[in-house]
């Protein structure tokens, strides 16, 4: 789903970029890609989780990060990353090795899990022909899950892996915009986030998670 505010909020991103840094690439979700001439690009998500947005659900972002070499998430380097949400007027922002912070508190991962286990969130793709696989990997990580959240935009997920709001996340088919910033909030709040192989769909595997739980997550979640 694309709305128009989707379509005006990344034309506003990317015009007042443009006037402050004309020599940086550009990456979102809903215009052409632009490779600039600097070695930095702008990753933009202008609305992160459009559906809750459209039906009047408080959970959806704008996430934006800035990344250096390629526009391939593989292989960039995130420099700096900003996640708004608007509805809770929070502001989830990060430096590479300056840290993570929510407004002006800085964040810090737990080390484990509680007893209860670990709560954990994740996403579903719109294909239909994608569910099975999606509801069997809920399936292999409940060994480990207190319980699993389900709340339709990934740089909000991620970034409550970075507030300690839940210990984990694991999504496929994620595209590089909805991760970009986020991730780097993760890592520098001491979490750690990693991209798997696709699979037979052609999906990347997201998971992020606190360190105590990374490797465990990471085993059952895949393929």
């Amino acid at each position: 789903m694309v709305t128009e505010a989707d379509r005006e909020v990344e034309a506003l991103i990317r015009s007042r970029l443009r006037a402050l840094r004309p020599a940086d690439g550009f990456l979102g979700e809903e215009s052409e890609a632009d490779p600039g001439s600097s070695g930095v690009t702008w990753v933009v998500d202008p609305i992160d989780g459009t559906v809750n947005y459209a039906y009047g659900i408080p959970f959806y972002a704008v996430s934006i990060a800035a990344v250096q070499g390629s526009a391939a998430p593989e292989s960039w380097t995130a420099l700096a990353a900003a996640v708004y949400v608007p509805s809770l007027d929070e502001m989830f922002h990060a430096a590479r090795g300056a840290g993570a912070w929510l407004d002006e508190r800085r964040l810090h991962v737990e080390a484990d899990a509680s007893d209860a286990g670990a709560l954990l969130a994740t996403g579903f793709g719109y294909d239909p022909a994608t569910h099975a696989g999606d509801l069997g990997r809920v399936a292999r990580v409940m060994p480990i899950a207190r319980d699993i959240r389900r709340m339709g935009a990934a740089s909000i997920d991620l970034c409550s892996v970075a507030a300690g709001r839940v210990d984990g996340y694991f999504e496929r088919g994620l595209k590089p915009w909805d991760h970009a910033a986020a991730a780097l909030i993760v890592t520098e709040a001491g979490g750690r986030f990693e991209l798997f192989p696709a699979d037979d769909t052609g999906r990347v595997l997201v998971i992020a998670a606190i360190p105590g739980i990374f490797e465990r997550l990471s085993t059952l979640a895949q393929p």
